[in-house]
């Protein structure tokens, strides 16, 4: 009862990030299932089965927004679920050779991705890229087979690179990015929990932390919700991105074995990022606040303007 209780908390957390940034569910759910013991291969397909229903609510929502690119989506569900069957297997192949090599492999991912969020959300300008030329097959292809083989050998990355190298493109309008990443990662989910359950069998699933991820996502729905609104997500990210971080780093020096004043070393160094890259959020949440400001300032001076003005005119047609 107990570690399921845990689970339910990695789940929430984890959901809590996501329903707030878009993106953090897969390294989240899977840093703390390898915290709590759970074997690299197990950790990884509990987090696919409960991305199911996630990923399901998530694209039900955008296809209602109309977010939704159909076309990207075949592409990318198609390619993304190629590269999540061939990332279970790779998974578990390096498990059954070595649980230690596994271990540093998914936590090593996992912490490129913690840093991948702590920088983009703490130094990164968070603008809004426009909308060019429709990239083609042979752009999404690769991306999804990338990024479904990431996602499934380190646990997560798919919205983190699926969505951010599809932004960073300038091809594709940035809701529909979201939208049509979140729909096809239904299919990544899917390709991937059925490859698990295939080479791992129906015993080789740790089905408690798979109820526990799913109770703890639907229990933080609601209050990632107001989240949203009250926390904004540069800082959100900034405190993710170095949990993320901070708790991989604690994984890959035990799995390494590493002595204790090089893990000392490394706390410090990632701490000190971590403090950083907090400062750094809040440094720009402030710049950002000051240029609203000003633009919202001038707005109402511009409006203030044309009131007068339409007055003077008329008073002036009164006269006349």
């Amino acid at each position: 009862m107990e570690s399921l209780l845990l689970f339910v908390v990695a789940g929430f957390l984890a959901q809590l990030v996501n329903g707030s940034l878009g993106m953090g569910y897969g390294a989240l759910s899977t840093t703390g299932l390898l915290a709590l013991g759970v074997p690299p291969a197990p950790a990884s397909a509990a987090v696919h089965y409960s991305q199911m229903g996630i990923a399901l609510a998530s694209g039900v929502s955008h296809w209602k927004f109309r977010n939704i690119d159909w076309r990207t989506v075949g592409i990318l569900a198609l390619a993304g679920a190629g590269g999540a069957v061939a990332g279970a297997y790779a998974l578990v192949a390096l498990s059954e050779f070595s649980m230690d090599a596994a271990k540093v492999w998914i936590a090593s991912i996992l912490l490129l991705l913690g840093l991948y969020v702590l920088i983009r959300f703490s130094f990164l300008k968070l603008g809004k890229l426009i909308t060019e030329k429709r990239p083609d097959a042979r752009f999404f292809a690769p991306l999804g087979l990338v990024a479904g083989f990431t996602n499934a050998t380190g646990g997560g990355g798919w919205g983190p690179m699926a969505t951010s190298t599809l932004l960073s493109s300038g091809r594709l309008e940035p809701r529909k990015v979201v939208g049509s990443v979140s729909a096809a990662e239904l299919s990544v989910a899917v390709a991937g929990s059925a490859a698990f359950l295939v080479i791992l069998g129906a015993g080789g699933i740790d089905y408690r932390s798979v109820i526990g991820l799913l109770i703890g996502g639907v229990i933080a729905a609601p209050p990632a919700a107001w989240l949203t609104q009250r926390i904004p997500p540069r800082l959100l990210g900034a405190i993710a991105g170095g949990l993320i971080v901070l708790t991989n780093v604690w994984i890959l020096l035990g799995a390494l074995e590493a002595s204790p004043a090089l893990a000392v070393l490394a706390y410090l160094v990632a701490v000190a990022l971590w403090v950083a890259a907090i400062a750094a959020a809040m440094r720009s949440m402030r710049e950002e606040r000051k240029l609203r400001a000003a633009i919202e300032a001038d707005i109402a001076r511009d409006r203030a303007r044309r009131v007068a003005a339409a007055d003077d005119d008329g008073e002036h047609a009164a006269m006349c």
